[in-house]
């Protein structure tokens, strides 16, 4: 079963929906890339790695700073009990969560050099702090190298990546080409638009590769069963009230 809306479902931004979303989108956009541009590139999936040390509150204990003493002796030697060397204080080590965000690189298959990246946003990416500056970062390096990025961003919360002259839109693609920096080619789109085919630029003499951004939300929302769990909640963030009535239309009757 297709999704019921005509471009980007919002249901699928919810906080408990969007990573399972995410995850699912990049191997099955490396799959669709791979099968047009194999075997003279390679399609692999990467992942970034966010380190975050928790707030004091949060915190739990990670271990003990007792001390133990283990007793060596030679064969035949008769053991002799000695006892655990009791701590003079116990500290808490920081707590730490780590987190893992999957893109896709194409790669050139003889020299191995990246040839594209393909980024699809997440909250983070999205959210000022420390992930957001790392991925910024991440993004100025790609920029200042010979290798395009493709950023898609699905998510109508959070911050716009920095971009001049950027028209107004809930959703957005942008397909930077090495050989055309600093202009970038950006693609707007609206709650109710279809979701487009972008250009998965490569170098020449080969063409790009294509990807129908709406046939694979679908292929995604079919193989996941979203129609089963997604609409016992509520987009995240709010629609606008202009769209409240025209998104409950859509829906599918109640799962019994």
């Amino acid at each position: 079963m297709p999704s019921p809306f005509p471009g980007m479902n919002p249901y699928l931004e919810q906080d408990d929906v969007w990573h399972d979303f995410h995850e699912r989108f990049l191997p099955a956009a490396a799959e669709v890339i791979g099968s047009q541009v194999q075997p003279d590139y390679i399609v692999k999936i990467d992942e970034h790695v966010y380190v975050h040390e928790l707030p004091p509150e949060p915190r739990r204990l990670l271990g003990r700073a007792d001390l133990g003493v283990t007793p060596t002796r030679s064969v035949g030697e008769t053991p002799v009990a000695v006892g655990l060397l009791d701590a003079p204080a116990r500290v808490r080590l920081p707590a730490l969560d780590v987190e893992h965000e999957a893109f896709i690189e194409v790669r050139d298959r003889r020299s191995r050099e990246l040839v594209c990246v393909i980024e699809v946003l997440s909250p983070s990416n999205k959210r000022p702090g420390p992930d957001r500056e790392q991925y910024l970062a991440k993004r100025r390096q790609i920029l200042s190298s010979p290798a395009h990025l493709v950023e898609i961003d699905l998510l109508r919360g959070g911050m716009a990546m920095p971009t001049e002259d950027r028209p107004s839109s809930t959703y957005s693609v942008m397909v930077s080409r090495a050989d055309d920096r600093p202009e970038a080619g950006f693609w707007s789109i609206n709650l109710r638009d279809r979701l487009p085919v972008i250009p998965i630029p490569l170098r020449p003499p080969h063409a790009d590769a294509r990807l129908d951004l709406q046939i694979l939300l679908h292929r995604i929302y079919d193989a996941a069963g979203y129609q089963f769990y997604i609409y016992e909640g509520t987009p995240s963030p709010g629609l606008a009230s202009e769209d409240v009535s025209w998104a409950r239309q859509l829906l599918p009757p109640p799962t019994p």
